[in-house]
């Protein structure tokens, strides 16, 4: 039997020399889930401040330390269903679901190593269909597609910096991409997108965000109606998620597919954007949505109601390796979002990107190494380590 035997925290990230609009990674808790069998786990712990993760992640005096250390590892299913049961009467919707969410994906990591597969196989192996994506996708490969962002908004300048990077990383043999006129007017967010589609052609997919931009249902529906005719593949969070009901109102008016859940804690909330909001585009982060344990979950509500899962992630590829298994064992998930760090500033990112999965003909393949397969060099946290 392998059991928990300590539980690490570290933060790493660029310094604040590189903005985050700039590809910049701002300080990133870490964790490492290790056993008395030698065997390690990793995952990243995204948006929460790391003072927090550091203050709940480690020793058995610590708030999960207490919950998991001398545990048996038996099935990462169980100490999910272990931790979550505890946190009852303490806060179920926020830091500890995304914590939690991230020692999961650290304990697929360490069950696989456990087992000699890699965690998708464990997961229920792949069950993606041949017509999901580009027909030589089939059933072994998954599309990211590449989310573009400015460090300036609104206007030519940000037209110029965003269709720029999507040319650069066109060129590298990148097939999806995702802009994002965030505070920019309802004509920019149009005048982006043709100048967009234009540049690609008709081929590449092309997705919009607005980052909550608005509030009214009149003002999207406008936009949305002149986006039709532009081949958008989804349109992301155009109002805040406080509520679903506007998410619905606009899903009657519009063809183009809806998404949100980038900041969605446990499938309780992706169901009621499912039903409620009749968002058809689900985004979970496989760490802040409770872990691959409620990714799975998610994923399983979506089948059932019509609807994609294309896992978000405007972080690094720690957290994009654990994107990939999903995708490999989702029949409804074409795509996975992916922060290229060819077109942004961040040391960093590059670096975490080249440990990564490789991309190939802007593709990337099921890993087939045990576990989760991301190796984080010890140099590397010892160059970027921060407090």
């Amino acid at each position: 039997m392998v059991r928990i035997e300590r539980l690490e925290t570290f933060v790493i990230g660029d310094g604040p020399g590189i903005d985050p609009d700039k590809g910049g990674v701002e300080p990133l808790a870490c964790l490492r889930v290790q056993t008395d069998a030698g065997i390690t786990g990793l995952s990243e712990v995204f948006r929460v401040p790391p003072g927090v993760v550091q203050a709940t992640v480690g020793d058995r005096n610590t708030h999960f330390g207490r919950l998991l250390i001398g545990q048996t590892l038996t099935h990462p299913e169980r100490l999910w269903q272990h931790v979550w049961d505890s946190l009852i009467h303490t806060n179920r919707r926020g830091w500890e679901i995304i914590i939690l969410g991230a020692l999961d994906v650290a304990l697929w990591d360490i069950y696989g190593q456990m087992l000699g597969q890699p965690v998708w196989q464990l997961l229920g192996g792949v069950q993606r269909g041949p017509f999901q994506t580009h027909a030589e996708t089939c059933t072994q490969r998954v599309t990211p597609y590449c989310t573009i962002v400015s460090d300036v908004w609104g206007g030519e300048a940000m037209f110029t910096q965003q269709t720029r990077r999507v040319a650069d990383l066109l060129e590298l043999g990148y097939r999806a991409f995702k802009i994002e006129p965030m505070m920019s007017t309802p004509a920019d967010v149009v005048e982006l997108a043709r100048r967009t589609r234009k540049l690609l052609g008709p081929e590449p997919t092309l997705m919009v965000d607005v980052g909550y931009l608005f509030n009214d249902v009149p003002t999207v529906a406008r936009i949305c109606r002149e986006l039709e005719a532009l081949d958008i593949y989804f349109f992301e969070t155009p109002f805040p998620v406080d509520s679903p009901v506007p998410y619905a109102r606009l899903a009657e008016l519009t063809s183009i597919p809806l998404a949100m859940g980038e900041h969605g804690v446990t499938r309780w909330e992706f169901l009621d954007m499912l039903e409620r909001g009749r968002v058809s585009v689900m985004q979970p982060y496989m760490t802040t949505c409770g872990g691959l344990t409620e990714a799975k979950r998610i994923v399983d509500l979506a089948v059932t109601r019509g609807a994609l899962v294309c896992p978000g992630n405007w972080s690094t590829q720690i957290l994009g390796t654990a994107s990939v298994h999903l995708a490999a064992y989702s029949p409804v998930t074409p795509f996975i979002e992916f922060a290229a760090a060819e077109v942004f500033e961040s040391p960093l990112r590059r670096e975490l990107q080249e440990h990564g999965l490789p991309i190939v003909n802007g593709e990337i393949a099921f890993p087939q190494t045990p576990g989760i397969g991301y190796q984080l060099p010890a140099d590397l946290i010892d160059r970027y380590r921060m407090g």
